[in-house]
């Protein structure tokens, strides 16, 4: 494809931009004469069909959720209704401004309100902060306030955080961010939290755990109340990672497996657009004797208006500026009210029925390392024997996917399972989609003995072909040439 600047001629236009209407003297004046252009910048002369033209071309080129089937496992990637975006875009929500004073932002403060309780509510904590800018900033938010706990009893020696070697990759970050040492425990041999691996882990210098429940596995840890009491009775507190929340809504809360603190993902369970360069969510709540710590702003209803609440001197502070990504809020405020609590129970059982079809006629060509055939919302299957009898790897089937016109699972993690194919369909696919992926995937798995060296070769009829991953990830090239 051309680029922009090779699109245009010489007299072309777009758009004519109006004289300026500002004396050259007081322009001089105003900016420095140094700084004023002699001559016209070189801008691509385009008509407004080549702009339009170019632009939608490059939009095409990518992958999403309106073009096709998105089975990123672990990052539940589910349709967003339109009606969310339209929402988001009401005058009255986009067009504040965040300075704004409490009585011209009643409306806004309300929804917000009431956001922090319909959380509260879904995972049984006591409040919520809005705040966090994504996952794994709830994370961080998370881990600071377990910090902060720890210090206002003087308990200085908690400086350890346990993870599972299952766990996503930002909770060991997040931890260290914030000052803890991590201390990893290996699974168990059918993937579970091993509980004589964390009763050893634990001790006088233990602040937490952090745990996601269904496990990044897709299993559900049968033993959580026995972890969450050791994990107590050891004087630490449990973490939520929330990115699996989407099998569990309306069925268990966080609160009654043992959890002290939980981050959601507003742009995972709760229909918001996901990644792309732009804003996510990830509120964090507490349960009671944790509420002190959490950040400022929070807003209460008195006497018949919502307002600010005083920071309370044991918060954390400002997780960041003014109130979060605000227009993520509205849209996830909009997919819970739409849904109610029978809705996202019917959410969270689609999403597991879904998964587990999948799972069931997939591992007949594929290896199942750990679970029965039985899953929750995700599974995690193996290539390592198609491998490992026909030289075809995890990722050759992966590009070879998006030939098919599929965005391909996530690969490779958790690292636990070798050659890893982690596979997370979501509630919103249709049973027809799903018997296409896994015609799909069984065709890929059988082009892997018949002739792996197409597989290798992939993908060849797209914009972009085989790279070298490696030197892509040391020498990118990040311009046009």
């Amino acid at each position: 494809m051309k680029l922009i600047f090779e699109e245009g001629a010489k007299g072309r236009r777009a758009y004519k931009i109006p004289p300026c209407d500002v004396p050259q003297k007081a322009l001089s004046a105003i900016l420095g004469k140094n700084n004023l252009r002699a001559d016209a910048p070189a801008l691509p002369e385009c008509s407004e069909v080549d702009v339009v033209r170019h632009f939608t071309n490059l939009s095409q080129l990518n992958f999403a959720l309106d073009t096709g089937f998105y089975p990123l496992g672990s990052c539940t990637m589910k349709y967003n209704p339109k009606i969310n975006e339209d929402l988001s875009r009401l005058a009255g929500f986009c067009e504040m401004h965040p300075l704004q004073s409490e009585e011209d932002s009643q409306g806004a403060m309300q929804l917000y309100y009431e956001l922090e309780r319909s959380l509260s509510a879904i995972f049984g904590m006591s409040r919520f902060t809005l705040l966090p800018a994504a996952g794994a900033h709830g994370e961080l938010c998370g881990m600071m306030i377990i910090a902060a706990y720890h210090r206002s009893r003087k308990d200085y020696a908690r400086k350890t955080i346990i993870v599972p070697d299952s766990s996503h990759g930002t909770n060991p970050a997040s931890a260290s961010i914030a000052g803890f040492t991590v201390k990893t425990i290996k699974s168990g041999p059918d993937g579970l939290l091993d509980l004589n691996a964390l009763k050893e882990a634990l001790g006088p210098d233990t602040a937490g755990m952090m745990l996601t429940n269904p496990s990044t596995l897709g299993l559900f840890e049968k033993d959580i109340m026995k972890a969450a009491d050791m994990v107590h009775k050891a004087g630490g507190l449990l973490y939520y990672d929330g990115a699996n929340s989407n099998a569990i809504l309306c069925k268990t809360t966080p609160s009654l497996m043992g959890f002290d603190v939980v981050h959601t993902n507003l742009h995972k369970t709760f229909s918001t657009p996901h990644g792309g360069g732009g804003p996510g969510s990830g509120p964090v709540g507490v349960v009671e004797k944790l509420v002190p710590f959490l950040p400022s702003p929070l807003i209460a209803y008195k006497n018949g208006k919502y307002v600010f609440e005083k920071e309370n001197k044991l918060s954390i502070g400002k997780m960041r500026s003014f109130f979060g990504n605000f227009g993520v809020l509205v849209k996830a405020y909009a997919y819970i009210l739409a849904n109610g609590a029978e809705g996202l129970d019917e959410v969270s059982t689609a999403a597991v029925a879904n998964a587990n079809y999948l799972c069931r006629r997939l591992s007949k060509a594929f290896t199942l390392p750990y679970g029965d055939n039985r899953c929750m919302h995700e599974f995690v299957l193996s290539g390592q024997e198609i491998k490992d009898k026909y030289g075809v790897s995890t990722l050759d089937m992966a590009k070879r996917l998006i030939e098919m016109g599929y965005h391909p699972p996530t690969i490779y993690f958790p690292l636990i399972v070798h050659e890893a194919i982690m596979i997370e369909p979501c509630e919103t696919e249709s049973v027809a989609t799903l018997k296409e992926f896994v015609d799909a995937m069984l065709t890929v798995a059988k082009e892997a003995k018949e002739c792996p060296e197409k597989l290798h070769a992939a993908p060849q009829n797209k914009p972009v072909t085989r790279l070298d991953e490696t030197l892509a990830a040391r020498t990118p090239v990040v311009k046009a040439q």
